[in-house]
């Protein structure tokens, strides 16, 4: 029985969770009940072979005939069970090919469901919702670090934990189907391919060594299919009926059985469809190399999957609600990459709580969500990791940097979104003929302008990097915004700076901004009118 958040229900809900892979189309129907609980009334699993993108960069119409006749198919089914809320998710397949926009299209007109592709941190996030969900001691402080792993058919996503919470999640191309996509075309027998598996697998994992801390890992977690067909032929029980123990020496016995096997042969042996017996051998070989790689002493096995997590997600998701755990490990993600780049931490947290209380001064103003209340949040903490690069054109160095990096919690478009914020924060104004910001959508675009505009005044109210301007208000009328400062000395630096970097403000909002010291005996400690940054400075 899984828990799910159901908070405001008034009586049980059908829902359904649709996960389009690389190898399979699966649905999970369950009933959700008011107190929490989720009852699993149908699941459902039909092999397709996304993979082929893979090699050819595109979905051939042949595989996106075969996903909609399955689709067509849990249509009815939905419809005969009157599901409520439904939630469609392509991963890896998917999210490569070239045409994914005319699929999706296609999914959402002949068959109504409106599916989107997922990213690999959204996906770490799911699978350790419903990791959390069973495992009740994964916080426990024997068992940090922890690292979950999923090998899938286009990749596998490790995540990494400390003390329950995730501190890494990177997605690597050692997907099962992906691998033996790449020998299908060469011959090889069973052995030969296995050895050309090993050599690619190790390679790759010497990779992932330079870029996550395998070796402190001290407890391992599988998940996926290939992992529980290991548990339920060489595992040990556990206290949980949810997790399962493989012992490494277990784990090469059953390889070293199954590399003299075709595929066929796998499939009659160990009663698995072809399509699971065709990457079961590079799927297992890459677990053998991660538990290699870390100090576990033994791979547990773990029988949930992403599909659990996007059903304990999907109320909140469905209702449009702020995940307050999500927003914190987001905030964390974004300080550990910014501290990769060895930023002011003290300048960005004092602008970060700056703008985002500008934020909500301003509310009926911008009119945007607490969603883009977090991006700009983060973005004032990576405004100036461009430095690492050079001093000289920041901005612009902080916009590759975070462009290009994988912030856990945020999609691809918001992470390039905190990229455009953080690019504008002084310097130029956002222009049409600036490449990159001319192909956001227009609403997409409003939003850059927006909390650009807003940081831009935040950060000048630190322009020396002091954190001298910790309590002040605000005071507007429909031409100006004036920032009463408490109790300070000098403020020509941040007047300086207000003046030069305020046009945008001033564009977006129609206000001036203007600086000024409160006068003697009108200061106000209202907690509606006082920002009190509650920043701690040694």
């Amino acid at each position: 029985m899984i828990e799910v958040y159901a908070h405001g229900m008034e009586a049980a809900e059908t829902v359904g969770v649709i996960d389009i892979g690389s190898n399979s189309v699966r649905m999970v129907v369950a009933q959700v009940h008011p107190n929490g609980e989720t009852e699993v009334l149908e699941q459902m699993r039909q092999p397709v072979r996304l993979g082929h993108t893979f090699l050819t960069g595109r979905l051939s119409q042949p595989t996106i005939r075969a996903v909609l006749r399955v689709l067509r198919d849990y249509r009815k089914v939905l419809d005969s069970y009157q599901v409520d809320r439904v939630r469609a998710v392509a991963t890896y397949a998917v999210r490569e090919a070239s045409n994914r926009d005319a699929f999706l299209d296609r999914i959402g007109r002949a068959v109504g469901i409106d599916a989107k592709v997922i990213e690999p941190t959204e996906q770490s996030r799911l699978i350790v919702l419903a990791v959390r969900n069973v495992v009740v001691d994964l916080q426990n402080s024997r068992h940090r670090p922890t690292m979950i792993a999923e090998v899938g058919g286009g990749g596998t996503l490790l995540t990494i934990l400390r003390r329950g919470e995730i501190v890494a999640s990177q997605s690597y191309s050692l997907g099962a189907v992906r691998m033996r996509e790449l020998l299908s075309s060469g011959g090889h027998t069973p052995e030969k391919a296995a050895k050309l598996l090993y050599q690619q697998v190790g390679n790759s994992i010497k990779q992932v060594c330079k870029t996550l801390p395998l070796k402190s890992v001290n407890t391992f977690l599988a998940i996926g299919g290939d992992a529980r067909f290991a548990a339920e032929k060489i595992g040990r029980p556990t206290k949980s009926a949810e997790i399962q123990i493989v012992e490494r020496r277990d784990l090469d016995r059953l390889i070293k059985a199954c590399i003299p096997l075709g595929p066929a042969e796998i499939a009659s042996t160990y009663q698995l469809a072809f399509s699971d017996a065709e990457t079961l051998v590079p799927a297992l070989l890459v677990y053998q190399a991660l538990l290699g790689a870390t100090g576990a002493r033994a791979m547990m096995v773990s029988k949930v999957s992403m599909r659990d997590g996007l059903l304990l997600d999907l109320p909140r998701y469905v209702a449009g609600r702020e995940d307050l755990e999500l927003s914190r490990s987001i905030i964390a993600s974004a300080k550990t990459i910014a501290a990769r780049y060895r930023y002011d931490d003290k300048h960005a947290e004092h602008v970060a709580a700056i703008a985002v209380r500008l934020f909500d001064n301003l509310q009926n103003e911008h009119g945007l969500t607490q969603r883009h209340r977090l991006l700009l949040k983060v973005a004032a903490l990576m405004h100036e990791i461009g430095k690492f690069v050079a001093t000289r054109a920041h901005h612009k160095h902080s916009y590759y940097l975070i462009a290009n990096a994988e912030i856990l919690g945020l999609s691809r478009n918001e992470i390039n979104m905190v990229a455009q914020v953080a690019r504008y924060h002084r310097r130029s104004i956002p222009k049409t003929s600036h490449l990159e910001y001319a192909a956001l959508p227009r609403d997409q675009r409003m939003v850059v302008n927006k909390l650009a505009a807003i940081l831009r005044v935040a950060d000048s109210l630190d322009k020396g990097h002091w954190q001298q301007l910790r309590e002040f208000h605000f005071e507007q009328d429909r031409q100006e915004l004036v920032i009463y400062v408490n109790g300070t000395g000098d403020l020509g630096l941040e007047r300086l700076a207000i003046f030069q970097k305020s046009d945008l403000f001033e564009d977006i909002f129609g206000l001036k901004v203007r600086l000024d010291e409160t006068p003697e005996g009108q200061y106000s400690r209202s907690p509606r009118e006082t920002l009190s940054l509650g920043v701690t400075h040694k």
